[in-house]
Order: C-alpha cells, then structure tokens, then sequence
C-alpha cells in the first residue's frame, strides 16, 4: 500500500497546479483551492511518512523496469519527512500567500507556480535516480525564477539575476560530474551507484566527481565561499517567496549532500575534511554577515547560511550521534526558517518597513504577537528546551567523540552569534521605542486589514510555531526519527536492498 502513495505527493502538485490554471482569472477562488488542497497534501505526506514509519523504506520503478535500468522512486524515513516538512511549510505559506499576496501577482501566476515549485521540491526528495534529481532541481530553479521576478521591481531583477545564474552555474557543475560518474561506472541508479563507485579503482577521478557534486551542491545549499547569491536574492520578493525559499530551497541542496555522500561517497576521507572546513567558515561568514546588517529579511538570510553550517559539520563528522544532529538541526530549521520570513513580514505589514533602524515599539503596540514572534525567535537561538537546542547538543557529542574541538569551537561561535543577532534585534524592534514614521498613503497597514485577512497572516505564524513547540518539547520523538535517519545513512545497504532487491 505505502509504494502506491510514493509518486502522490508529486502528482498531487501537479494537480493542483493544472487545476489551479483553469481558474487564472478568479484569484479569490484560486486562493482557497490552494489553501484547501495543501491542507489535503499535507494529510497525503502523513500517510506516505506513516507508511515508510511502519513498513520501511519502499521503491517504485516507473514503467515496471527493473532496477537499475528504469526510473525509481524511493521513500525513506529521510525522503518521506523532507516531503512532510515540505507539505507544511506549504500549507502555512499558502495561507499566508492567500492574505497578502496582490491581485495582479495571483493573475500572473502565482499559485500555480507555487505548486509546480512544491512538486519539484517532492521529486527531488523522492527520486532514486541521480539524473533525474538534476531534472527536479531544473523544475525548481524555473519555478523559483518566476516566483522571485513576479512583480518586476528593480531590486527584484537584480536579485533574480543573481540568483539563476548561480543557480545556473551550480547546474552546470552538477551535469559534468554526472557526466564524469556515468563515463566511471555506467549507472545513474543511486542505489547502485554506491557499490559501483566504491569499486572504481581510479580513486583520482572518483575525488573529482564527488567534489564537483559538492560544489554543485554547495551552491545551492548556499556554502561558503558562493553564498553571496542568497542575501542578494531572498530580501526582493514577497515575503510568501522568501519564507518558502528560505526554508525549503537551501534545504534540497543539503539533503542531496546528505544522500549522495551518505550513499555514493562514502570512503573518501578528503573529501569529509573538505566538508568540514566548509562547514565551519560558512557558520562564520553567515554569522558576521548578519551581524552588520540593519534589514531583517538580509540577517534572516545570513543565518540561514550561518545555520547551515551547522548541518555540513555534522555531515562531515559523519558519526551517528552527528548525523542525528545534523538532522535533528535540518527539521528544525525548515520550520524555524519558514517562520522567520513569515514574520519579517507580518512586522513589515504592521510598521511598513523592515529596516530595524526605523523600527521599535512593537512590544507596546501588540504584545501578543510579539509573544507570538518570540517562539520562533528563542528556538532559532537554541534557548533550551526550545527546538533549537537538542541537535547542537547532539553535534558536539558527535564532534567530541572524535576529538574534534574545531567544530565544537564553531557550533559554539555560531550559537553565540546567534544569540547576540537576535538580542540586538529584539532590543531594536520590540523593546526600545521606535521613530515616528511617515503613513504612507498607498500602503494598508495590519492595524487596518479587515479581520478575515488579519486571520490569514496570523495563522500560518501560529501553525509553524505550534510545529516548533512540539519539536522543543516532544524532542524524544523527534530524536528517535532523527537516530533512525542516520542508521539507515550510515548503512546504506538498507537502501540499496530495499531499491535492487524490493520486497
């Protein structure tokens, strides 16, 4: 039964985004189909991630080809919570979409869009099949590319610019080491791959494919040193884009790091050090940058980067308690960073405008949503028991056990400049009391929303912070999901039987 619901998710997008085209002129029907019908996918994800819970990981091979030889779809306890997480970060940024995102933008094909990109996200999670994860990235990159060009603005363009031709680049790159790895071993199955490569006797070009995959995949997971594109990019579109962005587009970078050096690259010793060294400077460049930045939308776009350093480290330590960290850290973070932009702009709704300079006061003006805010903001710190707290515990045992005191040295550095960014901020914009702004007249404000519409921005707050709560306090589950992803990624032969010898 669980193997019928693997190609769902995909299909259900698909879907929608077609349904969704019928209607291209009736925005205030297309908004409720989308709400509704993410909040139907949702229920799908969760029977998919019960189904692999229960039963274990299953495969699908397309056109009832034999693995390898055909295309294949697999559901892991990793891929089905990916694909879980993507429905509800889907769900709230629908809701949210639904109250503040313009007429003319829906007319030009936002919700649509929106689904097609949410399909390629599942795919990329789903796939078995390493060229086909190229061809999910590109259905994301075009969707992305719309979605941060809608509305034409200059800032938007420049960032746009920015933003595809890194994209582009990061393509490219990926292209040629499937080019190198298919001229090596002659498959593209994942899953076959991982003993076909660790046989090639040329360790040399095996070194070359894998590091050209993890610049390829660095580049969208936003490492250092080709981060800049990020910053740059995720400030210019509605604030709907940015908190989708920000929480799911970096992230199927970084889960195709994990999968492809906890399957494929699993004995090269230089290329973890690589990933280590990465790790670390990007935890420290995306701290410093956030540090001297005034919008809120630039520093929320920093530590994503800073935070994903995070999630490389334990990656690179590759031990099970870092492994379980790093994953503990990505489920987290997805919640937390959908959220982040999802406030930058409900305050930018209540005080138009998200520079901290002009900001202040929000506390003594509405201090239940700054309660509200505060959620999010602590457990993007790791004030314990909060979400952000049990994977660096997790990382630093990890890193200890290994002696490696460098990475606890950057886990720690990173922490701190997190919780020296959010003070600064919450001072600024909450506790001191702000400048007397100009109204501007062409602006609806949130003090002035109807409340049908007030509801659709709140709401998708409330519901992410719920799922960041229960990820602080029910941690005992969310470690025992996280320990069982990283037993199946440090054995990858329960992969491998589960797609060349299915049940």
């Amino acid at each position: 039964m669980t193997s019928k619901l693997i190609l769902l998710p995909i299909l259900y997008q698909a879907f929608m985004a077609v349904i969704l085209l019928f209607f291209w002129r009736r925005p205030q029907i297309q908004r409720v189909i989308s709400v509704v019908g993410s909040a139907i996918n949702v229920f799908i994800c969760a029977l998919l991630f019960q189904g692999v819970w229960v039963d274990g990981i299953v495969s699908v091979q397309a056109g009832n080809w034999v693995a390898p030889f055909g295309i294949t779809f697999v559901a892991d306890t990793l891929a089905a919570t990916m694909v879980l997480l993507t429905s509800i970060a889907g769900l709230a940024v629908s809701i949210f979409s639904a109250g503040t995102i313009v007429r003319a933008q829906v007319k030009y094909g936002y919700f649509p869009i929106f689904h097609f990109l949410l399909m390629g996200l599942c795919g990329a999670f789903l796939t078995g099949d390493i060229f086909n994860l190229y061809v999910w990235f590109e259905i994301i990159i075009i969707s992305s590319f719309v979605l941060i060009t809608l509305g034409s603005e200059k800032k938007q363009l420049e960032g746009a610019v920015k933003y595809f031709a890194l994209n582009m680049l990061a393509s490219i790159i990926f292209l040629t080491a499937l080019g190198i790895l298919y001229g090596l071993v002659g498959t593209l199955n994942m899953a076959d791959l991982s003993g076909k490569v660790a046989a090639v006797d040329n360790r040399g070009l095996v070194y070359v494919s894998g590091l050209f995959f993890f610049v390829g995949f660095g580049i969208k997971s936003a490492l250092f040193p080709l981060y800049f594109w990020l910053p740059d990019s995720y400030h210019t579109p509605p604030f709907a884009v940015s908190a989708i962005f920000s929480g799911l587009l970096t992230k199927v970078g970084v889960y195709a790091l994990i999968r492809v050096f906890s399957l494929i690259f699993t004995d090269d010793i230089f290329i973890d050090q690589v990933m280590l060294a990465i790790g670390m400077l990007t935890i420290f460049s995306g701290g410093v940058g956030a540090l001297v930045q005034v919008n809120i939308r630039r520093v929320f776009s920093y530590l994503i980067i800073c935070h994903i350093g995070f999630i490389i480290i334990g990656l690179g330590l590759f031990t099970e308690a870092a492994i379980a960290g790093a994953i503990f850290y990505l489920i987290h973070d997805i919640v937390v960073k959908t959220n982040l932009f999802l406030i930058a702009g409900l305050i930018f709704k209540i005080k138009g405008t998200n520079d901290m300079r002009k900001l202040g006061g929000l506390y003594d003006g509405w201090p239940k949503l700054t309660l509200l805010m505060a959620i999010t903001l602590f457990s993007l710190i790791g004030i314990p028991p909060l979400s952000g707290f049990w994977p660096k515990v997790s990382l630093i045992l990890g890193a200890y056990s290994l002696e490696n005191y460098g990475a606890i040295a950057f886990i720690l550095f990173g922490s701190v400049i997190t919780l020296i960014i959010i003070a600064k901020m919450w001072s600024r914009i909450f506790w001191n009391p702000g400048p007397v702004l100009a109204v501007r007249p062409d602006f609806q404000y949130f003090a002035d929303m109807s409340l049908k519409k007030r509801r659709l921005i709140v709401t998708p707050i409330v519901l992410l912070s719920a799922v960041t709560l229960y990820i602080g306090f029910g941690a005992e589950h969310i470690q025992q999901l996280s320990e069982r992803i990283s037993g199946e990624l440090i054995d990858p032969t329960i992969y491998i039987n589960a797609v060349l010898k299915p049940r």
